[in-house]
């Protein structure tokens, strides 16, 4: 049965061990968003004094991982297919007159036909409460403020790739996400984090390499991933590994080798655009010269059909239909820079600084 997350629950079916040990009750808590970003909240199917809205969540036993526990509650009171995904946040609740506490949160991310059935009107569980969709700012509003607390660190970590640490609902000094810009400025200058709570508290910047290439009559080389849900193409290229050392250049050749079969050396930097996408991490992206492709190059061209499904040449009046706004700005300024042999150019969302 799914039960409220805003305390630290008893757990159910304890094993014999567990009173003498005196371990921290243990809840898991579900964060489910739909692609439209809403979060799936559950609301008292009647008006009573003492039902709250409540995220999704179960007490874990010690029969079951936190993972298992919440996947399998998710099933049975949702009848959903809903596995619980990446930890999110972790909430140590100081014993109040009882035991200590630990909330678990997990993301999950229903397929878009069953978050539509998750949010039918009328459904509910065995607890009495009704399922329903509410965009960000509504579920915070919406749920007690402990439990509003731990859903924004929680969004706030699956926004940047990152884990929030709480205690008691408050984001603590060195955790990797929830700690908000103000806060760490004023621990940064008292000087109170270590160097790997302040790398932790830092914004985080992911950083991509690309290439433009192009044929004999100045059309760029385009590929269309299918892990992409908008129909849009893009230039070859993608992160750069740099935990395992790799360099931008490096990265934007491996890219086109991957995902075009095509292996060549790179010419010149072209330009370096910087994209904020709060609240995401920030993206730099390195374009470079990929050169021309004569037709023995282009009857090389390959895609593995997974990641990359297609490929096509496209010319500059067709960016603006094939490519995403920050993609069709980007082409342009490389393309302008080869013309005239200027550059690296300085970017910002395509744009120059």
């Amino acid at each position: 049965m799914l039960t409220t997350a805003g305390t630290a629950a008893q757990p159910d079916s304890p094993p014999p061990h567990a009173e003498a040990a005196h371990g921290p009750a243990v809840t898991a808590t579900a964060v489910v968003q739909d692609r439209a970003g809403r979060v799936l909240v559950l609301l008292p199917a009647e008006p009573a004094a003492d039902a709250e809205p409540v995220l999704p969540g179960v007490a874990v036993s010690g029969l079951q991982t936190p993972e298992e526990a919440l996947t399998r509650a998710l099933r049975d009171a949702l009848g959903a297919d809903l596995p619980a995904g990446r930890l999110l946040a972790v909430d140590s609740v100081p014993p109040a007159g009882g035991r200590a506490g630990l909330v678990h949160l997990y993301a999950a991310a229903p397929p878009a036909a069953a978050a539509a059935a998750l949010g039918a009107a009328g459904d509910g569980d065995p607890a009495g409460l009704t399922t329903t969709w509410l965009d960000r700012d509504a579920a915070l509003a919406a749920l007690p403020a402990l439990a509003a607390r731990r859903l924004r660190a929680a969004l706030d970590a699956w926004d940047t790739g990152a884990v929030a640490h709480l205690v008691g609902g408050e984001p603590q000094p060195g955790s990797c996400a929830a700690v908000s810009a103000g806060r760490r400025a004023e621990l940064e200058h008292a000087a109170a984090l270590d160097p790997s709570s302040y790398l932790a508290v830092r914004p985080r910047v992911l950083v991509g390499a690309g290439a433009l290439v192009r044929d004999s009559a100045g059309r760029l080389l385009l590929v269309r991933a299918g892990y992409r849900d908008d129909g849009r193409w893009q230039l070859p290229g993608g992160g750069v590994d740099s935990d395992l050392g790799e360099t931008p250049r490096p990265a934007a050749r491996r890219e086109l080798r991957e995902e075009t079969g095509l292996d060549r050396p790179l010419g010149r930097l072209l330009a370096v655009d910087f994209a904020s996408r709060r609240p995401a991490p920030a993206l730099v992206v390195y374009v470079y010269d990929g050169g021309v492709l004569d037709s023995a190059d282009l009857a090389g061209v390959r895609v593995d059909g997974t990641e990359i499904v297609d490929w096509r040449l496209a010319s500059p009046d067709e960016f603006d239909d094939l490519l995403p706004p920050r993609g069709a700005a980007i082409a342009r300024a490389g393309l302008g820079a080869l013309e005239d042999g200027g550059g690296p150019l300085d970017l910002v969302a395509g744009r120059p600084a």
